[in-house]
């Protein structure tokens, strides 16, 4: 076969497989992203069919959801009723219980382990002591020199293999039709999704590791095939495949049709009841002591609520890296880490330089970073070694003894030393934008810089300014937590948002750019406006202000400020964990504690993205289910922001979203199975025990209460715009992959439509036929929401 026929075929095979992100970059994402361009049950129809994997929530679940009210049963009645279905729903679940099963589509475990021995080996990016030779000459070139060493193939000379990947798999597809080819190339990707994922990752991203050491998928399957050929196995798998059920899926559809109806329902409501305080706050003309803007993660809800609870402030939402696509090279390590969302290629590189008078404070500082490196260094040596692992063993094992029992009887005293202890470099620096194509360019035009800052307060509508602006990046706090940066910020490529913040904070206190805004772009920042960068810590609630330039003249309501945040940690700590008493010292525990599984829940529970001006969703308690951007139609009179917004944010809220969804329908085949029996490998990924496929998703502890009860409830992303319909149509008929994934319903679109006496405008009416719902709920909508309501 020709070698571009093979590369498209591999290409195509591969669609079915998702990306499979690093455990120090651990990045939510649609698994099923290839299948976006067809309507979703087709799409999770054939997921389950190639990869053999649950793709709608378990009977039990949907009972749960029914029995508890999530599930509104006239809503789901008059769903099954119009497909078909005349009995009562409690038949329908019986039937679901009887025969949800999903057949296991691979049949070689041998050749998986065997694939899985190899991949660990070449993959490893410095967890093992002793590397895999050959590992620079790319994955079959090791593999061809080294496998006549492996006695599981028997007797094999190098000269035997293929010299290339290529040649191997057109002798291996020899004699066979492209359709032939194409189903053995899918099913064996299909077999390992994990390992495939990230082989994928690695090429798309171009990492260090893969440019030292390359791997791609054309060398995967041909090693993968050459081996099974040397086991005697078929190339097809001819197992004992089910037909599929066309009502069992289509029950199991609308069940969970019914759910997402049902909890789209209860937020029009709440949106259309808002409450009357709002209106009163609305007529104060003075500027808010402050305003914040906090990232538009579901944890920023919460927070916001109390922050806005505790003074005069205002609080927008906004994408966590802030507008600023960089990479940051961190102080501590050296290491430049992506700080800005996968989609976006990075702009800018963003480091650390010493204030005025403070160098020597600075050199101190990276003096005890290198020390602290190598102790690190030294110890892990030490610890894996073969000649001094169990000697440094018996020697150290006191000391080890006593901080674990430290850590184990009073974790939050020892994270509040440790915290105390820190001195970081926020202290003595200041962060420095540089171009990421020339980090010699230390001179970011100033023309640059305001084009950042502009974009943000486009984005958010912003109409005046406080004394003190706030932006809030966040990142999250937990030990001995291998899944620790997917808890961090995900617009941030899963890192602290803490630098895009303090970033944005000094650009916009620049005078230069200040007076390119007022002068080109009509914005003019009062003098006595300063604007600081500060953290969430989404485990604790704590925020933290990086205020060392503020000057004496804003110190009252600095002070104000931080004690009204320390309040609003109390309370806000309060309401997430169901406590009274201290509620902070229990978050801290949470945060410190080395058993603890579940330092907190992340974005579970998401199930909406709204974006509207504050007051939409102000003194409403949303119970963390839902993404805010901040958005004022009125300022956006030509719809570019709204746009943006919907190309950027609205796309990675459904990647979140369907990454929490199948994470959680089928924990072991899209999440990661249980954190307790985890191993980690290579340092980029999790394995179950000893071996088998990396883990794609998210464990179990962060999606499942107990056995069948999940904390999180797995629907589709329902997105609610207040906005013109008519803007909204033309930003969808404009670009095809957002038409797409609201025509194949991956997301649910509602507008409310403030042109129009607020209208609630439903986009899919295949999906929501509102007005026959509105007869079986007994007017609830027109009891309740006192609008109009009209099908788009």
């Amino acid at each position: 076969m020709n070698p571009t026929n093979i590369n498209i075929l591999v290409e195509k095979a591969a669609d079915h497989i998702g990306s499979t992100w690093p455990l120090y970059s651990f990045v939510t994402s649609n698994p099923l992203s290839g299948y976006e361009k067809s309507p979703f049950p087709e799409a999770v129809q054939r997921a389950k069919e190639v990869l053999g994997t649950s793709v709608y929530p378990k009977a039990s679940i949907y009972k749960k959801a029914l029995e508890n009210g999530d599930i509104n049963a006239a809503v789901l009645q008059n769903l099954l009723h119009k497909h078909g279905y005349k009995k009562l729903p409690e038949h329908y679940l019986t039937l679901m219980e009887s025969q949800q099963t999903v057949e296991d589509v691979n049949q070689h475990s041998d050749l998986d382990r065997t694939m899985v021995k190899w991949l660990s080996a070449f993959m490893d990016e410095g967890l093992a002591e002793w590397e895999m030779p050959f590992k620079s000459s790319g994955f079959y070139s090791a593999w061809r020199k080294l496998v006549p060493y492996d006695e599981l193939l028997g007797k094999i000379e190098t000269n035997d293999i293929p010299k290339t990947s290529q040649e191997a798999l057109t002798l291996l597809s020899n004699g066979l039709s492209e359709k032939q080819i194409l189903e053995i190339f899918t099913q064996h990707l299909a077999a390992l999704p994990g390992w495939v994922g990230y082989i994928k990752l690695r090429n798309q991203n171009k990492t260090a590791w893969q440019k030292q050491y390359p791997i791609d998928l054309q060398q995967y399957l041909a090693v993968r095939l050459w081996t099974a050929k040397q086991l005697g196995l078929e190339l097809i798998s001819q197992g004992n495949k089910t037909q599929p059920d066309p009502e069992m899926a289509e029950l199991q559809y609308l069940w969970l049709k019914a759910w997402e109806k049902s909890w789209q329902l209860e937020l029009v409501h709440t949106l259309g009841n808002t409450p009357k305080e709002i209106e009163l706050k609305e007529k104060k003309t003075t500027a808010p002591d402050a305003q914040l803007v906090f990232c538009i993660d579901t944890r920023s809800e919460l927070i916001r609520r109390h922050v806005e609870s505790k003074g005069f402030y205002e609080t927008f939402g906004y994408a966590g890296f802030f507008g600023i696509a960089m990479d940051y090279e961190n102080a501590q390590n050296g290491i430049t880490q992506k700080s800005c969302p996968p989609i976006l290629d990075s702009s800018y590189t963003v480091k650390e330089v010493a204030q005025a008078n403070k160098e020597v404070e600075k050199q101190k500082l990276d003096r005890k970073n290198e020390v602290s490196q190598f102790w690190n260094y030294f110890l892990k040596r030490m610890k894996n070694m073969l000649p001094s692992t169990f000697g440094f063993v018996e020697g150290s094992g006191f000391y080890y003894g006593l901080h674990l029992m430290a850590r184990t009887i009073s974790p939050a005293s020892l994270y509040r030393f440790s915290s105390n202890k820190k001195t970081s470099h926020e202290s003595v620096c200041d962060p420095q934008l540089q171009s990421a194509q020339n980090t010699n360019d230390l001179n970011v035009s100033i023309a640059e810089q305001a084009a950042i800052v502009k974009s943000g307060f486009d984005l958010m509508g912003w109409q005046n300014f406080a004394p003190l602006v706030v932006f809030v990046g966040h990142g999250s706090h937990s030990a001995n937590n291998p899944f620790g940066s997917s808890l961090d910020c995900g617009a941030c490529a899963a890192s602290p948002g803490r630098h895009n913040a303090r970033m944005l904070a000094t650009m916009a206190n620049n005078t230069e750019v200040r007076k390119l805004l007022a002068t080109q772009f009509d914005i003019k920042i009062p003098e006595a406006t300063v604007f600081l960068g500060a953290e969430h810590n989404t485990t604790t609630d704590e925020i933290e202000l990086f205020d060392k330039h503020i000057p004496s003249s804003h110190q009252k309501l600095l002070d104000n400020l931080k004690s009204n945040l320390e309040k609003a940690q109390i309370t806000a700590t309060q309401e997430r964990l169901g406590a009274l008493g201290n509620s902070v010292s229990m978050a801290q525990v949470n945060a410190s504690n080395w058993g603890e599984t579940r330092p907190e829940w992340g974005l579970a529970k998401n199930a909406s993205f709204v974006i509207a001006p504050r007051k939409t969703t102000q003194h409403i308690d949303l119970d963390g289910r839902c993404f805010l951007h901040s958005y004022d139609w009125k300022s956006d009179t030509d719809g570019t922001a709204l746009e943006a917004i919907m190309q950027g944010p609205m796309v990675v809220t459904q990647w979140i979203n369907n990454h929490y969804y199948f994470s959680t329908v089928d924990n072991e085949k899209f999440g990661a199975g249980t954190k307790t029996t985890h191993n980690i490998t290579g340092k980029f990924g999790v394995v179950q025990g000893n071996g088998g496929d990396l883990q794609t998703g998210l464990p179990w502890e962060s999606l499942y209460n107990a056995d069948n009860q999940p904390y999180h409830s797995p629907l589709r992303l329902t997105v609610v715009i207040q906005a013109p319909k008519e803007r909204v149509n033309a930003i969808l008929s404009k670009h095809e992959g957002l038409r797409s994934l609201v025509a194949n319903e991956w997301i649910y679109l509602i507008i409310m439509d403030p042109e129009k006496g607020k209208s609630i405008n439903w986009l899919d009416q295949q999906v929501l036929e509102i007005k026959e719902e509105e007869q079986f709920i007994n007017g609830f909508l027109k009891k309740n929401l006192k609008e109009e309501l009209t099908i788009a």
